[in-house]
């Protein structure tokens, strides 16, 4: 149990950390720093895909639902961030 609330603490850490970070960055840089979280989406879609199959464990169901759901939200951000790259690149294309 106490393993469980640990994990909670930093993912809720991470969430605050996260939306701090992200609510200092100004406009400008908001499409370079979607084009560049694509690599760390990409890592985080290998950490979901090894979360999702885990077998055995402490808490195996646990594990494969919150496996499913960062896969799932890694995926719209990896798919998000190709859909804003490519619109950002198409804006300095000629016409």
């Amino acid at each position: 149990m106490e393993g469980l609330i640990m994990l909670l603490t930093v993912f809720v850490l991470a969430i605050y950390v996260g939306f701090e970070v992200i609510t200092k960055v100004p406009p400008t840089l908001h499409t370079p720093l979607m084009s560049g979280s694509n690599a760390i989406s990409g890592i985080s879609i290998v950490g979901a895909l090894l979360a999702a199959g885990m077998i055995g464990g402490t808490y195996p169901d646990l594990a494969k639902v919150l496996g499913m759901v960062a896969l799932i939200f890694a995926t719209i951000n990896v798919v998000g961030g190709f859909l804003v790259t490519g619109r950002m690149l198409k804006m300095f294309q000629k016409r």
